[in-house]
């Protein structure tokens, strides 16, 4: 992308879409760690933590894509193309502090829930999940968001299986047309899968994308089922998914 726009107008489009992404990260009791390339690190519950660190984090991840929406539309009037983007989010503790050399200290954190946030940024794309959440980050929250369960996952770099979570609550109704019965079909057909039947989940799956064709998640668990009823897992199977990239 920054071939084709050249570099003046990619610093453009880029400061144009941070500026709307801190304004909600801020809004939100978030704190900017750093601009990663054309990635935002934001940490929730430091230097001071609360009981509402998990919500500001989802809370944030949603308005995001509330702004990016409008964002977009501001970009479609101009003729412009429309930016896209996942967002990861972890809970737990970290190390947090002063990291660098004499001559240049910044203040961020390390930790695995930093690495797996990281992980579930880049899964995104994989699962056509806008927003996903770990267990960690689901079993914190205190306010009811649309949620539904996307795998087991062990990401690269980990070797604890973790249950991830899709955050629905930004779609509009244009954009995710009839939510709640798709997200029964695709519950029954989740619940099925990980029940090693096969036909059962390829049937309800099948139920929510006549519903939804694009529902991503949906499609990608089909594709998987298609492959267990060809393969089929060993005895011990735990429906545990191995992610082997970044």
């Amino acid at each position: 992308l920054s071939e084709q726009l050249g570099p003046r107008e990619t610093v453009s489009m880029l400061n144009e879409y941070f500026e709307r992404m801190v304004d909600v990260i801020m809004g939100n009791k978030g704190v900017l760690d750093k601009y990663i390339g054309d990635a935002i690190m934001a940490l929730f519950g430091v230097p001071f933590k609360g009981s509402y660190d998990a919500d500001d984090a989802v809370k944030t991840a949603n308005g995001m894509f509330r702004a990016l929406r409008d964002l977009n539309r501001e970009r479609a009037d101009k003729n412009q193309f429309s930016l896209d983007i996942g967002v990861g989010i972890s809970t737990g503790d970290v190390i947090v502090g002063n990291i660098g050399s004499p001559k240049r200290l910044e203040y961020t954190v390390i930790g695995d829930h930093v690495n797996l946030a990281s992980r579930l940024e880049g899964v995104t794309k994989a699962y056509g999940a806008k927003i996903l959440i770990s267990e960690y980050t689901m079993n914190s929250l205190h306010d009811d968001y649309v949620l539904r369960e996307i795998d087991v996952l062990r990401v690269k770099g980990q070797n604890t299986p973790v249950a991830i979570y899709e955050v629905l609550d930004h779609y509009s109704p244009d954009q995710f047309p009839h939510m709640n019965d798709v997200l029964r079909c695709y519950l029954t057909g989740y619940i099925a899968m990980r029940k090693r039947d096969w036909q059962g989940a390829q049937k309800n799956f099948s139920e929510a994308l006549q519903l939804h064709p694009g529902d991503k998640p949906s499609q990608t668990h089909l594709g998987r089922i298609g492959y267990y009823m060809e393969n089929p897992p060993d005895e011990d199977w735990d429906g545990v998914w191995v992610m082997t990239s970044k």
